[in-house]
């Protein structure tokens, strides 16, 4: 029960790395609103995880929306404890020059500007109370960028930079941020990394992973309430590298 008493926020929640952060979260003891684009799967997994769920709709790049998500938190849990930037997308495996703007802004509102957006609706109160803890979910992309995934690589260095930058402003409200660098996992967002998914194209893939797996969102999870639980009280601006030794 790491998180006994806790509230937190899960955007992109209804499913792959979200769901499985918001599962571990309320077995750890915390109250989860679970934000997703999508509200009927936000629903059906609030109704699938119990009584101390509850689900809003959100566009995570847009203020309007963001905002009334954050009315909705602290009209049910009167603060925020926790935020968890999970939301993302990415753009199919493209030459950087093909990419088309309405991708690019796609992949940058969601990736990129959320966090901004998120910032401004939740660490006033943050600061004022003198805790919370902020964590982004970015990924390996943003620390080893590979070919033809491009603007997805540049937004998720984005967010690591955003990270510590955030940490490092925030630290003395008592307010911590880290992040988490996933390798690709068995989620929704898999077959756009590849651009197909065959037998072959996982085999070159998983060889690029010393462990030899896919991640999953229990490891992410795992990771995510360690770094949002007290036990790491002294730990902010961290980019932590859940990936089997993608990075190395």
């Amino acid at each position: 029960m790491r998180l006994e008493g806790k509230t937190a926020i899960v955007t992109g929640g209804a499913s792959g790395f979200g769901a499985g952060i918001a599962q571990k979260f309320l077995a750890e003891g915390a109250r989860v609103m679970i934000a997703d684009i999508n509200h009927d799967a936000a629903q059906d997994m609030a109704t699938q995880l119990g009584p101390n769920t509850i689900a809003q709709q959100v566009d995570v790049g847009d203020q309007v929306s963001v905002r009334a998500m954050a009315d909705a938190a602290y009209s049910e849990y009167g603060q925020l404890d926790i935020l968890i930037n999970n939301a993302g997308v990415t753009h199919l495996p493209t030459p950087l020059e093909d990419v088309t703007e309405e991708d690019f802004d796609r992949v940058f509102n969601v990736n990129m500007k959320s966090v901004y957006l998120t910032a401004r609706a939740f660490v006033p109160d943050m600061k004022a109370r003198g805790a919370g803890a902020i964590l982004n979910v970015a990924s390996t992309a943003g620390l080893s960028p590979r070919p033809n995934l491009n603007w997805y690589n540049a937004s998720k260095g984005w967010m690591i930079t955003a990270t510590k930058t955030m940490a490092v402003e925030l630290a003395p409200s008592g307010v911590r941020v880290n992040a988490i660098c996933p390798v690709a996992g068995e989620t929704p967002l898999l077959k756009s990394f590849m651009g197909e998914d065959t037998p072959e194209i996982r085999a070159k893939f998983l060889s690029t992973i010393p462990l030899g797996r896919f991640s999953t969102p229990e490891d992410m999870a795992n990771a995510a309430c360690f770094l949002c639980s007290d036990e790491a009280s002294m730990i902010t601006g961290t980019a932590l590298e859940v990936d089997g030794g993608r990075c190395i």
